[in-house]
């Protein structure tokens, strides 16, 4: 699946082991009271071991980006928008535990990682290990991972009981700790704005992409060369992801910061 705005594009992919596709994303371009064009994106993992997890990534990905589509015009600050947009995606995956779950499975859950850029900012909002990037054009500045994962890996690291290679090579290091649906504990969204300096490029992804590329700095070796459209940029991303072994589907969202003025193509 691809979809592709002036502003921002997403691709989707079952990947090379995956019989569906449990992720699911949605772009949008909108505006701010004020009139600032604004580009939205929201990616979505569904959590394999949960009823129906491509309903509930579905589900949680247009929920959260009709909440910002309705939100940030009327004025809603940037991370009050965007912590009622992931608290809208919980309610609608804990809506789908109202029908009968598959026996010997939890009810349906996804992760959920989005992102707006408006003018000079860039907000992000998380629960789960989908992750955002940033990416500097041109070699201006760090690349840098904008989220950090609710998993049992970076709650080992946190701790400082493992580094993070250690953390990483365990086989409990893609469990997550935190995630949408209605055997979730509270939902308590991540947020967070950044106001970047110099133009570049936000990845918006699920683990299909970023276990193949966890740093930041390998994030941008793969953008190296790469022009300012994003379905390009998202497309060649996904290729990476499948010649690497595609073990996951995979979901890229990707925005040229500052992002022009979006259009449908």
């Amino acid at each position: 699946m691809e979809r592709a705005l002036g502003g921002v594009a997403a691709v989707s992919d079952l990947g090379r082991r995956h019989h569906r596709n449990e992720d699911a994303f949605s772009v949008a371009a909108t505006a701010l009271g004020d009139g600032t064009p604004a580009v939205v994106a929201v990616v979505c993992d569904g959590v394999s071991s949960s009823t129906r997890p491509h309903e509930a990534s579905a589900a949680a990905a247009e929920a959260a980006a009709e909440s910002l589509l309705t939100a940030l015009p009327r004025g809603v600050a940037g991370e009050l928008a965007m912590h009622a947009a992931v608290l809208a995606a919980a309610d609608a995956v804990n809506r789908l535990a109202d029908t009968a779950k598959e026996p010997g499975r939890n009810s349906p859950a996804c992760t959920i990682v989005s992102a707006v850029t408006a003018a000079d900012q860039l907000i992000v909002g998380w629960i789960g290990d989908s992750r955002a990037y940033w990416v500097p054009r041109d070699g201006a500045g760090r690349p840098a991972r904008l989220t950090e994962d609710d998993s049992w890996a970076a709650q080992m690291v946190a701790a400082g009981l493992l580094s993070e290679a250690e953390a990483m090579a365990d086989h409990r290091a893609h469990a997550i700790t935190a995630w949408l649906g209605a055997d979730a504990q509270e939902v308590e969204p991540h947020t967070a704005t950044f106001r970047p300096d110099h133009p570049g490029t936000v990845i918006v992804c699920t683990d299909g992409l970023w276990n193949y590329a966890d740093a930041a700095e390998r994030m941008a070796e793969l953008l190296a060369g790469t022009g300012p459209a994003p379905l390009p940029t998202a497309q060649q991303l996904v290729r990476y992801a499948l010649d690497s072994g595609g073990h996951d589907n995979v979901t890229v969202a990707v925005i040229p910061f500052p992002s022009p003025p979006a259009s449908a193509d």
